[in-house]
Order: C-alpha cells, then sequence, then structure tokens
C-alpha cells in the first residue's frame, strides 16, 4: 500500500487532537517511517499546542493497518482529504472528515445533489410530500442524500431510488454497522442504485447520541440545497438545517412542515422546528418543480417533475403503512 496513504489514516484516528490539527500533520508529514519517528514534541510544534498525553505511534500505525485489512475485506474503501477522489465540496465546509469510508460509488462532483431530512416520526402527508418530491427529483436526475434515519430519510431514499437516481445515504456509525437494521435492505438497494453508504467512522464503530449530529455536516456539505421536510423543535433534521445556514447552501422547507394541523394531529406531529425556519426566512417548497426552478434547470427536465410515478405507487403506500403501523 502506498505508505502516504497509511500515514493520514493513522493521523485520521489520532485522539485529542481536533480535525484542523489532523489536516495539518497530513500536510507537513510526507511518509509514513517520518511520522513514525515523530517525538511529542515535534507534533506539539506542528499544531502549535500543548498536548497532555501522547501516544504510541507505531500502535497507532498497526491499528490503521488494521483497519485497512478489514476495509478491504469487508468491500469498504476509504479516502483521505487529500485524495483527489475525495469530495470537493466535503473538503470546503467546515470541520472536515480527514478520512471518509465508503461502499460503492461517491457522488460524481459534477452533479447537484440535494439534502432531504427530516423527522423520524412524520405525519401521512410529509412522508407522502417527501416521497413524491424526492421521487421526481430523481426522474430529473437529480440525487438525495439523507441519513437512512426512520422516517423522512428513509422516505426521501426510497422516493429517489423510485426515480431511477444513485442514492446517497451518510451513518452515524461504521458502514458495517448499518443504523437503524431495518434499513439494510433500503441501504442495499442504495448501493445497487450506484449510490454510495458514506461515514466518518472506521469500520466497527456503534452509533452513539454524538456522531448523528456530527454525520448532519456532511450531509449539509455534499449537498447543494438542504430541504427540510418536517421537524420538531428539538431535532437532528435543525442540526442540518445549521450546517447549510453556515456552509452558505440553500435552505428550503417543505410545505408539509409548515401547514396548519388539527387539535388532534398536534399532539402527534410536531412542526414547530419548521415552523420557526419558516418564519425565519427559509423558503416554502411544494413540489420538485420548485427546486428545479431555483435551480435554474430547463423547461423539459421541470415537466418531468409533473408526472406521478406510477411505478412507486405500491410502494409509497406500503412505505406509508409501514410508517405508520398499519396493516393492509
Amino acid at each position: 500500500m502506498n505508505d502516504k496513504r497509511l500515514q493520514d489514516l493513522t493521523i485520521s484516528l489520532l485522539p485529542s487532537l481536533h480535525v484542523t490539527e489532523k489536516l495539518k500533520l497530513m500536510e507537513e508529514i510526507k511518509t509514513e517511517d517520518e511520522l513514525l519517528l515523530q517525538s511529542k514534541n515535534d507534533i506539539e510544534k506542528i499544531i502549535n499546542r500543548s498536548l497532555k498525553n501522547f501516544w504510541d505511534m507505531s500502535e497507532a500505525r498497526d491499528r490503521a493497518g488494521s483497519i485497512d485489512t478489514i476495509c478491504a475485506m469487508r468491500s469498504i474503501k476509504w479516502v483521505s482529504y487529500f485524495d483527489p477522489d475525495y469530495p470537493p465540496l466535503l473538503r470546503e465546509a467546515y470541520d472536515p472528515p480527514p478520512v471518509i469510508y465508503y461502499r460503492g460509488e461517491l457522488p460524481n462532483p459534477e452533479k447537484s445533489l440535494i439534502g432531504i431530512v427530516g423527522t423520524r416520526k412524520p405525519s401521512r402527508e410529509a412522508a407522502e410530500q417527501v416521497y413524491k418530491i424526492a421521487g421526481n427529483l430523481g426522474r430529473a436526475g437529480i440525487s438525495v442524500v439523507s441519513g437512512l434515519a426512520l422516517g423522512i430519510d428513509a422516505m426521501a431514499h426510497r422516493g429517489n431510488l423510485i426515480g431511477n437516481a444513485p442514492g446517497y445515504a451518510v451513518l452515524g456509525c461504521g458502514i458495517d454497522e448499518i443504523y437503524p437494521s431495518s434499513n439494510k435492505p433500503l441501504a442495499k438497494r442504495i448501493l445497487d442504485s450506484g449510490g454510495a453508504i458514506i461515514s466518518e467512522y472506521p469500520p466497527g464503530t456503534a452509533p452513539a447520541r454524538w456522531t448523528f449530529p456530527a454525520r448532519n455536516r456532511i450531509i449539509a456539505a455534499l449537498s447543494r440545497s438542504v430541504l427540510i421536510a418536517e421537524a420538531p423543535e428539538k431535532s437532528g433534521a435543525l442540526i442540518t438545517a445549521a450546517f447549510a445556514l453556515d456552509q452558505g447552501k440553500d435552505l428550503w422547507v417543505a410545505s408539509c412542515g409548515v401547514q396548519e394541523d388539527s387539535a388532534e394531529e398536534k399532539i402527534f406531529f410536531d412542526k414547530r422546528g419548521t415552523t420557526k425556519l419558516a418564519y425565519d426566512g427559509a423558503e416554502i417548497i411544494y413540489s420538485a418543480s420548485d427546486i428545479l426552478e431555483r435551480w435554474n434547470l430547463n423547461d423539459t427536465q421541470a415537466e418531468k417533475t409533473h408526472t406521478v410515478i406510477n411505478s412507486g405507487r405500491e410502494e409509497l403506500v406500503s412505505s406509508v403503512a409501514e410508517l405508520l403501523k398499519i396493516d393492509i
């Protein structure tokens, strides 16, 4: 293996370092042999601060070698920040992952993606609207990137796949730890579509509360624009919205996320997060056509989005029924 690649992987695994410090080490240290010779003082000079603890560089290198072997055995690829295959938009983001792991094929940098996220417990109207928007965007050749979570994420992925676009999912755990496990078949469909499952976490990393907010910055970074479908006041989707704004991306709210519910529905479906986003100035999106118009795509592409996805109607019904726990 190219020792520079293994050096970058080793650095990405070092604890107690900020992302920018890891990137600086990757840039300053040219070879794996040079990395192994670095003392605590050498590292402190490069990152310009003191370290409370230091690590055994040989052990770190051995761990990197083990992870690389595991990746090869499990058909997992990885790419570092300085590799030409690293997604350009992700490289421009604040706090970009020093290394990303993936199965499948990374997004074509010449094609724009849209991020679609929302609550894990959406209303039927929200689930249907997201499915149709994502499906019609797929018909127009636009891929969705989301988080493979239950609810809105899954509906966005499913709709987009019915629209025949390659899908992209960003995980808050290792690639080999698909979460939730009930979405493993959906993850396989994403890979079969020519898309990718992506994570900044090495194989074997279990999901944790702190990993999901972190992955949301990757969803925002890979997207040209971000659509928040329906979200409560405290929601991971709103974290994605904040990252999108910080990164200068378009931030939109689906109309389902701001429509008035009955008193009974309000008990079950919390839309305060998306309602506040709209109140603060996020534009409301009603259909895929709205998105294509804002991306200045031609009339032929926009016309496609008025077509009902007949081939996906059966899956839409079954997906919503599963979501709402209704027997059909």
